[in-house]
């Protein structure tokens, strides 16, 4: 039975991601002040996507090796897990460093001009961003991992092997977090 509900996470997933975008489409939809906060908030958010780049090209070659190394001493497809999860991690902090950076300039005029109420939700609004795309990226990829080779549940070893794949996509999620 629990199969047969893992296999529709996937679709959770996607809505989660849905729900985040309406999110964020509500964020950009503000208004973003005078000029002045207009151009230093592009400069926010062009020095903030230019460190993710930086740090995930670094972090590239690191998800490559562990996926290769991880293929070898367990199954490949942990490794294919690992890179899943890597993958997903960056798509969320992509997502969320995207959200946070546009959001801070918004939350500064809602905070000048209609003061802390409005400055409250357009911060709560850029926040839920990035906690809705790494829970809905979660569910999507251990989902669509689920349902790519989780078929052989008949016995303990299929459940052993189902575990590992599910660690490495955990370990994939988590070792870019930690960066």
């Amino acid at each position: 039975m629990w199969t047969e509900l893992s296999s529709y996470s996937w679709v959770l997933g996607l809505a989660g991601l849905g729900v985040a975008f309406a999110m964020y489409r509500d964020v950009v939809a503000r208004p973003t002040g005078n000029a002045v906060m207009t151009d230093l908030a592009a400069q926010i958010h062009a020095g903030a996507m230019a460190f993710l780049r930086a740090e995930y090209a670094v972090l590239l070659p690191f998800v490559a090796v562990v996926a290769v190394l991880l293929g070898l001493a367990i199954q490949w497809r942990t490794g294919v897990a690992f890179v899943a999860g890597a993958v997903c991690s960056i798509a969320a902090g992509l997502f969320g460093m995207e959200a946070a950076t546009r959001a801070n300039v918004r939350t500064s005029e809602a905070a000048r001009s209609g003061g802390q109420g409005p400055a409250l939700r357009v911060a709560f609004n850029g926040g839920s961003v990035m906690g809705l795309s790494v829970a809905a990226l979660g569910l999507l990829g251990l989902g669509l991992v689920t349902l790519a080779f989780g078929r052989n549940l008949s016995d303990d070893a299929g459940f052993k092997s189902l575990a590992e794949i599910v660690a490495g996509f955990s370990v994939g999620a988590s070792s870019i977090a930690l960066f």
